[in-house]
């Protein structure tokens, strides 16, 4: 199966990991968005600090670093890397949450993942701590917006409507 161009596969088919070590280090940025629609009294509350159990994007901000940091232990073929900066932001609408994770680090592999997975559990702890208020929400819209940096070069998110 490896010869049919399966980066994670071995000649026998079994997974792998890509090795990476031939690589040159470079600096590598990714930006990840998603957004956690609820209801406008929710958000409401998420941007007054109304909610029963704490600073809603607070939590969710420290918990969307930590994933960024554990991404190798939650995705099995994520190389571990030197995770050198990770901001998290929220934009608060009328009906959802915008959560954004920037991950940057100086190394062989991109951080495309480690945005990825910060985005996701930051919408998930925003989840978690206004359950008890909402339990129509939904979490959605979670994708790659921009990366930069390896062999592929830049990447960024063509405006809505337009082909990729």
């Amino acid at each position: 199966m490896a010869e049919m161009g399966f980066t994670h596969l071995d000649a026998q088919g079994r997974a792998r990991m890509v090795d990476v070590t031939p690589k040159d280090p470079t600096h590598r940025r990714a930006i990840a968005r998603g957004r956690v629609y609820m209801l406008p009294d929710t958000a409401l509350a998420v941007a007054q600090g109304a909610i029963g159990k704490g600073d809603v994007l607070a939590v969710a901000r420290v918990a969307g670093i930590q994933a960024a940091k554990k991404t190798p232990d939650l995705i099995p073929l994520c190389h571990p890397l030197l995770v050198g900066s990770v901001l998290i932001n929220f934009s608060i609408e009328d009906n959802y949450v915008e959560v954004e994770a920037e991950v940057e680090t100086f190394d062989r592999t991109g951080v495309e993942m480690e945005a990825l997975t910060a985005c996701s559990i930051a919408a998930l702890t925003i989840y978690d701590m206004c359950k008890s208020r909402d339990k129509a929400m939904t979490i959605g819209d979670i994708s790659l917006w921009e990366k930069t940096g390896g062999k592929s070069g830049p990447y960024r998110r063509p405006p809505t409507g337009s082909p990729a």
